[in-house]
């Protein structure tokens, strides 16, 4: 009787890949195994269990799935009561939530893990399809608009291009074939890793900066109160100068991301790596990393965005190889982001300056609080109309954040702050879309080439993610194998924007993982 080739690197019946070789249900194939295997709990010439199963189960759920996000849900919402206008901008609307919905039910029901893609089609269905529909609908918004309609319907359009766009460069991403990355006699370079050594003293790292920043705050307390209670721990430390906030910013960010990171490493290598599970320092490590993310990382005293990145990043580093994970996670995201997400902020304020939650129908959180994306566009419009585009200044600002305001005077501020202060606005906490930060830049040209550009970009990673997880990547020290959920998570922090808020965390994410990684192929075999 022949056996089934098992990995170390996680169950191959789950598995998805692109360009490397795959199964019609998504499977891995493993190019060094022989072509035919048994796949059926009888034998060799039984039929494989599971790609039936799936295959079956796919046919039934595909039809409800998709008349659920396409025509269902936004049925329901245009049956609301409201005082919304059904006008050009209504109609824009219906037809980009219904376009989102069909793209999101296509990731959910595809054989293939496209994870980067997969949560941006989940984030523009939710923030920029079903909730700006029942905004139009009901006939109220979150932040006011101070514009015409006609900056909406301008706003509405060019989300759609950009969409659009997006698809265009995926799909041109998805013509061109991966090369394989392979030591030639001439050099010994592979896919990036993780080197023992640097990991080593990426914990370390962690541990003293996530310390030292507990200590600034005052202590373990803090991060079980409020997030109002944190900031108003850091503008006492003396940390935030006037008109700067790169000093907290750093403290925050070396404080939470080194901790993270090294967490998921350590997860990616338990959950590939039967030698590591074996290893009692491996699992202590993973012990104290798991303790210390429960500090700095939680939920109550982190915004809700972070935390979702946190979540997702280790759900899909924990559990590489499992397509029912991704899909219940694109699936179940739409009801959390309906129904949980609106209350999740219950400790963001204490108790004096908590929000009473009141509620009559599940689509008013939609009109009433968080969504305020496709507003801010409209208003985003509006504020560009009055001053002109800055031709990549905002852009620049983002990209070097780290400049002190002390040493460059005339930095760009966020681009939702500037757009909330022109409005006159006390509270400028608000979102800039990463459609609206090329637009302020580059107009419906540079907002569509920048999109196709995001768009190709994500589905080559997706493509090389689903590569790496496999028995043929790189092993439990993948970089990429962590790098990919990170960013998935990030995804929503960065499309909700602003990207000068963004850039932070981000930047000190690629830092680390640049710094631990090698790409020595004989280094990496002798890790497996």
């Amino acid at each position: 009787m022949t056996s089934v080739h098992t990995s170390a690197h996680g169950p191959a019946d789950d598995t998805a890949v692109d360009g490397a070789g795959g199964t019609a249900d998504g499977r891995a194939v493993d190019a060094a195994a022989p072509p035919e295997r048994p796949a059926g709990r009888g034998g060799p010439f039984e039929p494989p269990e599971r790609p039936i199963a799936w295959a079956m189960l796919s046919r039934a759920v595909s039809v409800p799935l998709i008349l659920g996000l396409v025509c269902f849900l936004p049925a329901v919402i245009a049956a609301q009561p409201g005082n919304g206008v059904r006008d050009t901008a209504y109609w824009l609307q219906l037809v980009l939530t219904c376009y989102a919905g069909a793209r999101l039910a296509t990731m959910i029901l595809s054989t293939r893990r496209r994870l980067l893609q997969g949560v941006f089609w989940m984030f523009v269905y939710i923030a920029m399809g079903v909730a700006p529909f029942a905004q139009v609908v009901i006939g109220q918004t979150p932040t006011p608009m101070v514009g015409p309609r006609q900056d909406l319907i301008t706003a509405v359009a060019m989300v759609l291009l950009g969409c659009a766009a997006y698809d265009l460069g995926a799909l041109l991403a998805s013509r061109r074939p991966l090369r394989r990355r392979t030591p030639s006699a001439r050099t010994t370079m592979g896919p990036a890793v993780a080197h023992p050594l640097r990991l080593r003293l990426l914990v370390v790292v962690a541990f003293a900066a996530s310390a030292f920043y507990v200590l600034k705050l005052g202590g373990p307390a803090v991060f079980f109160s409020s997030r109002q209670e944190i900031t108003e721990t850091v503008a006492a430390s003396g940390v935030v100068t006037e008109g700067s906030n790169v000093g907290s910013a750093f403290i925050k960010g070396f404080g939470q991301v080194p901790a993270l990171l090294a967490l998921l490493l350590y997860t990616r290598r338990l959950a590939t790596s039967y030698r590591a599970r074996r290893t009692p320092s491996t699992v202590l490590v993973w012990v104290a990393l798991g303790a210390l993310n429960l500090v700095v990382n939680n939920p109550i005293s982190n915004a809700r965005y972070w935390f979702l990145t946190v979540l997702m990043a280790f759900v899909f580093t924990a559990m590489p190889s499992s397509a029912a994970v991704y899909r219940t996670v694109l699936a179940t995201g739409v009801v959390g982001a309906l129904v949980v997400f609106p209350y999740a902020d219950k400790f963001r304020y204490d108790d004096e300056g908590q929000r009473p939650s009141q509620s009559a129908s599940v689509f008013e959180p939609l009109v009433t609080k968080d969504y305020d994306q496709m507003v801010m566009f409209a208003n985003t419009i509006s504020w560009v109309d009055t001053r002109g585009h800055t031709y990549g200044r905002q852009l620049t600002g983002s990209a070097l954040f780290f400049v002190p305001r002390a040493v460059w005077s005339g930095k760009p501020e966020d681009t939702g702050v500037r757009v909330g202060q022109w409005m006159g606005l006390r509270m400028t906490n608000l979102s800039a879309p990463l459609w609206t930060e090329f637009w302020v830049d580059f107009g419906a040209t540079g907002m569509a080439g920048g999109m196709a550009l995001i768009g190709y970009a994500a589905a080559r990673t997706d493509r090389r993610y689903a590569r790496a997880v496999t028995r043929a990547g790189p092993g439990p020290g993948s970089v990429l194998a962590i790098a990919a959920p990170l960013i998935a998570g990030y995804t929503f922090i960065l499309l909700r924007g602003p990207l000068l808020q963004a850039a932070g965390k981000l930047a000190i994410a690629a830092l680390c993982l640049l710094l631990i990684s090698t790409f020595r192929e004989q280094r990496a075999k002798r890790r497996r």
